[in-house]
């Protein structure tokens, strides 16, 4: 056991190793301190899979962490960008400094609460990227052909550093409950189109019913589009979903915020899709047919379509690189 903890830190300089012991104790931090929100909100559940698929993670991308230590020669970055790179770290630094402050003072004061919940996993989430960032030696990491700002900054070994740690740092503000009026602010706004779109489609299809409000009137009772049917849950869960498979399978933060943006659209459309499909049995066997089993079942559904639908995503970007590896060898001949 101790050669293999050896042949695994062997090629990290000692302070990084020291970041890395401060940021698991963190996250033992937040896990106990979110734990309590795992337990009480079923859209939440998904972060008992958030230490496991971190760990996961930093795992997977041990070797490329390494030969980034391996970089030889100076930065590429100029001097001009080098220093403001630097001082927005430091910013990063501070900042999360200050929020990991507040949420211990927010725990301290009243125990476990949903800002100070979301302020230490925002504060541990700035911490950790940036002290990655300051603790791993100039660089230049070997990359493709490229030029511009963009491509140099890629090749950087601290931002590479800091870069692979991104889905272990952020993910735990997704898990960490939204602030009450923040999350009240994006369900009532998810409820409206649901309810409004799922109104419009049976009106112009011919069925009778009434809107009143959150409320759809309907020959055999009605049927309340409460908040938890406003995609509230699914889009969490969805989103938790899309930023894993993002950052175990994509390459490039430009397929990483795609995928991600799909997420949240399929995760509307889901539920937008579950919300007509209860409707619809409650209209043809009454509002009490669509409690219990049948709601939960759908709810389920919805995360799991979902998850489908990314994973069939996924084939797709390979195929746009190796077009783009084609195009120029054809263009050759």
């Amino acid at each position: 056991m101790r050669s293999l903890f050896d042949r695994a830190r062997r090629g990290f300089p000692t302070a990084f190793l020291a970041v890395l012991a401060v940021g698991v104790a963190f996250m033992a931090f937040l896990t106990v301190d979110q734990i309590h929100w795992w337990r009480l909100k079923p859209d939440y559940a998904f972060g008992w899979l958030v230490p496991v698929f971190v760990v996961y993670v930093v795992v997977e991308r041990w070797p490329r962490l390494r030969e980034t230590f391996k970089a030889a020669g100076p930065s590429p970055v100029p001097g001009w960008l080098r220093l403001v790179v630097s001082v927005a770290a430091g910013l990063v630094l501070a900042t999360g400094v200050a929020c990991f402050l507040i949420g211990s003072l927010y725990r301290g004061a009243a125990g476990t609460t949903q800002p100070g919940s979301l302020a230490l996993a925002i504060g541990f989430a700035l911490l950790l990227v940036s002290m990655v960032y300051f603790n791993t030696p100039d660089g230049r990491v070997a990359e493709g052909a490229g030029q511009g700002v963009v491509h140099t900054l890629r090749t950087d070994a601290r931002l590479r550093a800091a870069s692979l740690f991104l889905f272990p740092a952020l993910i735990w503000i997704l898990s960490a409950p939204l602030a009450s009026a923040v999350e009240n602010s994006v369900s009532l706004f998810l409820l409206r189109k649901v309810v409004a779109v799922v109104f419009a489609v049976f009106d112009t299809l011919g069925f009778s019913l009434i809107r009143e409000g959150n409320v759809l009137v309907l020959p055999k009772g009605q049927v309340g589009v409460a908040e938890a049917c406003s995609g509230i849950r699914s889009l969490t869960g969805c989103l938790f979903a899309g930023s894993f498979l993002a950052a175990v399978f994509l390459d490039r933060l430009w397929k990483k915020v795609i995928l991600i943006a799909a997420a949240l659209i399929f995760a509307f459309l889901a539920n937008l899709a579950r919300s007509l499909f209860l409707t619809g049995w409650a209209y043809a066997y009454g509002s009490e047919a669509i409690e219990g089993t049948l709601h939960d079942a759908t709810g389920y559904a919805v995360l799991g379509l979902t998850s489908v639908c990314l994973i069939a995503l996924l084939p797709l970007f390979r195929v746009a690189v190796w077009r783009r590896q084609i195009e120029p060898q054809q263009a050759m001949r």
